[in-house]
This record gives structure tokens, sequence and C-alpha cells, in this order.
């Protein structure tokens, strides 16, 4: 049986996720994202600086279209052009804009037809390595290291309606703000402080975006 346990940080108690609710400007779109990893569920429940709840879950993904974009087969310009068609990204730069359509064209993945989805997390403090990216400022090696900062890990998305019919609530666990506020701004704070190193160093050795449009032309 390829039954797992996935967890949802929450300001409230959540005992039926509904279909088709959500920011559509998520990660993956609009669906319901969970982790395998409670202390870090535990985080997101209080991303807002106030007390939370993680809600726990058993499904089956048996049957179930799963995309594992972690898999040998995709590299990690699969998962940022997923990310940056879904996220609602602001960009002005004439080399970001070329070196988006250039992923689009080179490293699109179509989603629709899967139930569930595999993947980096991104929230917003580690959206700026893929603006970094698309901008031509950081190297491939450098946005890989990037999303290792903080240990945000793998999230499963349930996507389709089949997906979310197969989620069975357990329960729902309180989470003290006075905890898990300072861990979560805390791997917040290495990540950002990080990031100002990587980007302010120079990949002699790297490829970046242009060097892959270069070879494409």
């Amino acid at each position: 049986m390829d039954n797992i346990i996935l967890y949802h940080g929450s300001e409230r108690i959540i005992e039926k996720p509904k279909y088709k609710e959500g920011n559509i400007y998520n990660d993956y779109g609009q669906g319901f994202y969970c982790t395998k990893h409670i202390e870090l569920a535990k985080e997101w429940a209080v991303e807002d600086g106030r007390a939370g709840f993680v809600n726990s879950y058993e499904i089956n993904i048996e049957g179930l279209k799963v995309l594992d974009l972690n898999g040998s087969e995709y590299s990690i310009l699969n998962w940022l052009t997923v990310l940056l068609e879904h996220r609602n990204v602001k960009i002005s730069n004439p080399v970001a804009l070329d070196g988006l359509e250039y992923l689009k064209k080179k490293y699109h993945v179509d989603i629709e037809e899967y139930d569930v989805i595999i993947g980096y997390r991104a929230d917003d403090s580690y959206f700026s390595f893929a603006r970094a990216f698309v901008s031509n400022s950081i190297s491939i090696s450098q946005l890989e290291k990037a999303m290792y900062l903080g240990e945000l890990g793998t999230q499963y998305f349930i996507k389709s309606e089949k997906a979310f019919s197969r989620l069975k609530f357990i329960e729902a666990n309180p989470v003290d703000y006075i905890d898990y506020y300072p861990k979560r701004m805390s791997r917040d704070t290495i990540a950002r402080n990080s990031y100002n190193e990587i980007s302010n160093t120079l990949d002699k050795g790297g490829v970046y975006i242009l060097d892959l449009m270069r070879e494409e032309s």
C-alpha cells in the first residue's frame, strides 16, 4: 500500500481540504501544499507571527499520477520553469525576459494531467534566487546550492479532485508561535545571508542563463 503521512501548517484546523481553493499564484498553482516533515509544517503554521495548527493527513497515492520534479529525468531548470510559470513574476530586465522565454521553450513541463506533484518549496524569500538566475546574476550551480539553503525541503502538492478525495484527516495539533516563529525567522535569516553571499560571488567556471541561450543560437 502506498500510504504516506503528510502535514499542512495553517492558522486553522482543516479537516477537509477543498478542491480548487487557494492562491492560483503559488508554486504549482491552485491546490493543497503539504510536507512529510512535521517540524517544517509547524514553522509554516506560524508564518504570520501568530499561533497556528499542524494538520495531519494520510493519503494513498497508489494509482495516482505523480510528477516528481526531483526525479533523475528532471533538472533544477525544469522545476524553476514550473515555478516561474505559476508565480506572479515581475520582470522588466531584458535579459530576464528573454531568459524566461528560453526556459519556457526548453524546460516546460506540462503538469495538467497529474494528481500529485512533488518538488522543491520556494517561499517569497527564496524566490529571489529564481529572479537572480533569469537575470544572469547567478549560475546554475549557485541556483542548485541556493535551493538547499534553510533546508526547506520537498513539498507535496495535492492537485486533482481525485487526489483530494484520497486525503484522510488524522488530527490537528496546536503550534505555539513563541517556539516556532523564531525557528522560522532564523531559517529565513540564514537563507537571506547566504543569498547575499552567493549573489555577490562570481562563479567564474559556472554556466549562466546567457551561456545557455548563446548555445541555442
